[in-house]
C-alpha cells in the first residue's frame, strides 16, 4: 500500500519528461496527465500517512478553496486580476474553469505543506513558509502555461522579463494560498495524529518540482520568458529549498538524538 504513491509519483515525473517533447493535442494530454498523477501522489500519500479525513481535508482546502477563488477570479478579476482559460484545451470545464484546475492546488500545496512543516514547527512560521512556497510553484507554472496558450491575461504590468502576467496574479497566490495554510493549521490542531516521518515522496516531489522546472525552463523549453521564470522559481522556492535541504544532510549524533528528543516531546502532547 505504501508503495502506491511511490509508483504514481515516479509516472508524474515521466510525464513531466514527456512534456517538452510534445506539442499540440498531445501536449494537452500530457499537462492533464502531470496534475492528475500528481494529486493523485499527493491525496493517496496522505491518506496512507497522515489519514483519510486529513487527505480529505487537503481536497476540499486545495481543491475545493482552489476551485472557488478560481471561479470568482474568472468571474470578477479577483483576487488574481483578468484572465481567461482557453476553451477545450485542458478538458471538461465548470464556469469556464476547467476541472482539472482545481486539482493543480493539490498537486502543488501538498509537497509544499510537508516542507514547510519540516523546516519549521511554529504555526505563523509554517503558514509563511506555505505561502512563499506556493508562490514560488506559480512563478514556475504561470509562465509555463500562458506561454503553452492554456490560459490569457488581459493586462500586463508584471515582473521584468514576464511583464504579460500582471502583479495581481502573485498578490492572489499569497491571499489564498495563505488562506489555505490557515484551514490546514487549524484541522491539524484538531487531529490527535503526530506528524509523520515518512514523507520522502513529497519532498522528492518538492525538490524535483524546485530544480527540475529550473532546468526545464531553462534549457528544454522554448519560450524566451521562461528563461525569467527559471530565475524567479528557483529563488523564490529556494526560500524553502535551502532550508530543506540542510534538513536533509546527515546531523551529528547529539544533534540527532536532540532532534529524537524534540519529536518524540511533539507526539506526546495532546
Amino acid at each position: 500500500m505504501t508503495a502506491v504513491p511511490i509508483v504514481i509519483a515516479a509516472a508524474a515525473v515521466v510525464a513531466q519528461i514527456a512534456y517538452p517533447l510534445t506539442g499540440g493535442a498531445a501536449r494537452d494530454g500530457v499537462t492533464v496527465a502531470v496534475v492528475v498523477l500528481l494529486a493523485a501522489a499527493a491525496l493517496t500519500h496522505a491518506a496512507i500517512h497522515r489519514g483519510v479525513c486529513w487527505a480529505t481535508m487537503l481536497l476540499v482546502v486545495s481543491a475545493g478553496g482552489g476551485f472557488a477563488s478560481e471561479v470568482i477570479g474568472t468571474a470578477t478579476g479577483y483576487p488574481y486580476g483578468c484572465y481567461a482559460y482557453a476553451v477545450d484545451r485542458l478538458g471538461p470545464a465548470l464556469a469556464d474553469v476547467p476541472l482539472v484546475v482545481p486539482l493543480a492546488w493539490t498537486a502543488g500545496l501538498y509537497p509544499v505543506w510537508c516542507v514547510a512543516t519540516r523546516i519549521t514547527r511554529a504555526a505563523p512560521g509554517r503558514v509563511a513558509a506555505v505561502t512563499v512556497g506556493m508562490l514560488g510553484w506559480d512563478l514556475y507554472l504561470d509562465p509555463q502555461m500562458v506561454a503553452d496558450g492554456q490560459w490569457t491575461w488581459c493586462n500586463g504590468g508584471g515582473l521584468p522579463g514576464i511583464a504579460h502576467i500582471p502583479l495581481t496574479n502573485y498578490a492572489g497566490w499569497v491571499v489564498v494560498a495563505a488562506a489555505m495554510a490557515v484551514a490546514l493549521l487549524a484541522f491539524e490542531a484538531r487531529s490527535p495524529r503526530p506528524a509523520p516521518r515518512h514523507d520522502a515522496v513529497p519532498i522528492a516531489l518538492f525538490l524535483w518540482t524546485w530544480l527540475g522546472s529550473a532546468l526545464a525552463h531553462s534549457v528544454f523549453l522554448d519560450a524566451p520568458e521562461l528563461r525569467f521564470s527559471s530565475i524567479y522559481g528557483l529563488v523564490v522556492m529556494g526560500v524553502l529549498g535551502v532550508p530543506l535541504l540542510r534538513s536533509l544532510v546527515p546531523s551529528s549524533p547529539d544533534e540527532t538524538d536532540r532532534r529524537l528528543a524534540a519529536a518524540t516531546r511533539m507526539a506526546r502532547r495532546p
